[in-house]
């Protein structure tokens, strides 16, 4: 079966098929990640290796969804729901490989406070410093991201971004209509939920314009060399 094309008539019945395809399973990309190019008459599809033992309706559904993102089109598909329903169940199978000592001890104090330790760890890395994502869950890997910019910051500023993409993995997410809530109301109780929000979103706020200062001036200070 030529997934592709079988992906593209289930999801646009009325419309010819006129491509060529191409499907390859790799490791460069992160666990149950993939991704679609689109070149004039020419598809490609990339699919981590992890995908390779997964039911082809599960990835008729991965390809349609990424098929939508490349049309620029919205629609809904019971391939396209088995997809999103696997993803929600990802984390049983997705390897953890990855835990920092720091972020493990954050997660652990954040499980017993709120969760009553019934949250399963997930993989748990600094990422990038990044001045907007501050913070990330991965439901296709299972992995919580923290902007490096909080390597140094005290606990209680740490546990609340892992406390809300704690509550990513425990809440999921919701399907409505075409589009997937990542901030249903339950989410956004639950995150009111944490001690002391205003006043930890005002240190985040604080660390954020303080780096930002320090790098404007490395690099005033570069300009001038």
């Amino acid at each position: 079966m030529n997934l592709i094309e079988e992906s593209f008539r289930r999801l646009f019945p009325e419309e010819e098929f006129a491509y060529t395809t191409e499907l390859a399973y790799n490791r460069r990309l992160g666990n149950f990640n993939a991704n679609i190019r689109r070149k004039r008459t020419a598809l490609a599809v990339n699919l981590n290796l992890h995908w390779k033992a997964i039911d082809n309706e599960i990835k008729i559904g991965l390809i349609q969804h990424l098929l939508l993102k490349v049309f620029k089109r919205r629609g809904r598909t019971p391939n396209i729901a088995l997809y999103y329903n696997f993803i929600k169940n990802a984390h049983l199978v997705a390897p953890k490989t990855k835990s920092d000592p720091i972020l493990e001890a954050s997660f652990q104090r954040m499980n017993e406070q709120f969760f009553s330790n019934t949250l399963e760890r997930p993989n748990l890395r600094w990422g990038k410093a990044a001045f907007r994502k501050l913070a990330s869950y991965n439901f296709h890997s299972d992995t919580i991201t923290v902007s490096t910019l909080f390597q140094t910051a005290e606990p209680g500023l740490l546990d609340y971004l892992l406390y809300h993409e704690m509550l990513h993995k425990h809440l999921k997410f919701r399907q409505g209509g075409e589009r997937c809530s990542y901030h249903s109301r339950e989410f956004r109780e639950a995150e009111k939920r944490y001690p002391e929000q205003e006043k930890r979103e005002k240190e985040i706020e604080a660390i954020i314009r303080n780096q930002q200062r320090t790098l404007r001036r490395k690099k005033s200070f570069w300009g001038w060399l």
